[in-house]
């Protein structure tokens, strides 16, 4: 046998080493495959800003379904108005509803105020913003789309939506774009939120160009808000199998149908000998159960956060859907004040409102002798809170279409 040369050794040795760092490099190189016919290519990607910001929870091949929910035959008020939902607007509203960026401090979002995990509401009296607290409590989103009522807030004060939507960010507490006082003004967040990479990119996709204006901006919250819905509930699903409010439902329990016919029948007179109603239903109408346009005061006129002011203005609560989760927990507190953190002491405010002089705008339903008294027993009170526990659903707690899409935030 001839010796191996020592060239050609230092051949084989280099040509080793080079096929052996080829593959290193090949394991590490993140790469995709595309197929043409027989013939498979490799390419090195790079993410984009949107894959870095939300990861997959925001992909604009695969749009989430906010414009064409199933909503039941049997909702008829929607307050939409010339803004009605896509898919694509909804989802840059989704973007903005979560972002920390909409306020000055860079802490405080839509969300901060209105928690998914409640029903959109809030489980302090007075929500903190960046620069102290509202000055009343928020309100759950559940259903705010489904009103005859056209007008937000509290008081009514915002004319649409739309109009709601841009006020909390031109709040000093809330989100400080104020213009007043030493804050900036809303053109300075417009400056803000242009440069930012993932808004160029939502912005054209939504409206063609990446142009961001404070219609735009309100118009893609008002969309996202209105695609809020819940109709999963037990409640929903005896009214599609009975489809008769006044019916017995035959998926409630006994408890629970007293209690809807306490909730649909008018108060009893007083000096009736048997107490068979308690009259929400006028005020608060199912199966929308939005509230009656009309509606004045319920009794309530406290401020949030002092012991002595009155505000008689309240008289647009939100939707009595969700008021529960589906285990029976309190979404929050309950009236404009907080004051009541269970639904037995709702149930007992409407049960007795005595007179009040300084009250000038209590609704004439809830004050015919002076006040109101319905009288109702402990067992009928328990009844009206079970009815009101199959108004909840479940699929607006943990639907990924309503939750935060952000990564890091």
């Amino acid at each position: 046998m001839k010796p191996i040369k020592p060239l050609f050794i230092a051949v084989l040795a280099i040509a080793v080493l080079t096929i052996f760092d080829a593959c290193r490099k090949l394991v590490n190189t993140p790469i995709t495959s595309t197929t043409t016919g027989s013939t498979t290519s490799t390419a090195t990607t790079t993410p984009t800003v949107l894959q870095t910001t939300f990861g997959s929870n925001i992909d604009l091949a695969r749009l989430e379904n906010y414009a064409n929910q199933a909503v039941p035959r049997y909702i008829n008020n929607d307050n939409t108005g010339g803004d009605p939902i896509t898919d694509a607007a909804a989802t840059l509203g989704r973007v903005l509803f979560y972002d920390k960026n909409l306020s000055i401090s860079n802490k405080v979002a839509c969300s901060s105020c209105h928690k998914q995990s409640l029903a959109f509401g809030d489980s302090l009296v007075q929500s903190i913003g960046a620069n102290g607290l509202t000055t009343r409590h928020s309100q759950r989103l559940v259903n705010a789309r489904f009103a005859q009522e056209v007008r937000f807030f509290w008081d009514k004060r915002a004319a649409t939506l739309e109009d709601q939507t841009i006020q909390p960010i031109e709040n000093h507490n809330e989100m400080g774009y104020s213009g007043t006082n030493g804050d900036p003004d809303v053109t300075v967040l417009i400056a803000k939120l242009q440069a930012i990479g993932y808004y160029q990119q939502l912005f054209k996709f939504v409206y063609g160009d990446s142009n961001i204006t404070a219609l735009r901006l309100q118009a893609a919250l008002a969309q996202f808000i209105r695609s809020i819905q819940s109709f999963d509930s037990k409640f929903d699903a005896g009214l599609a199998q009975t489809g008769a409010l006044n019916q017995d439902f035959a998926n409630f329990t006994a408890q629970e149908n007293q209690g809807k016919a306490l909730f649909l029948s008018a108060p009893s007179p007083l000096n009736a000998a048997v107490v068979t109603g308690a009259g929400c239903q006028a005020c608060h109408r199912a199966p929308t159960f939005d509230i009656d346009p009309n509606s004045k005061n319920n009794g309530i006129i406290g401020v949030a956060g002092s012991t002595t002011s009155i505000d008689l203005t309240n008289t647009n609560p939100p939707s009595l859907r969700n008021l529960v989760n589906p285990a029976g927990k309190a979404n929050g507190l309950y009236m404009h004040t907080g004051q009541f953190n269970n639904l037995l002491d709702v149930i007992n405010h409407y049960n007795q409102i005595p007179a009040n002089a300084a009250n000038t705008n209590l609704d004439p339903r809830l004050g015919r002798n002076g006040g109101q008294n319905l009288r109702l027993s402990a067992a009928q009170k328990s009844a009206i809170i079970a009815f009101l526990g199959t108004l909840s659903g479940n699929d607006v707690y943990t639907n990924k279409k309503w939750s935060n899409p952000f990564i890091n935030q």
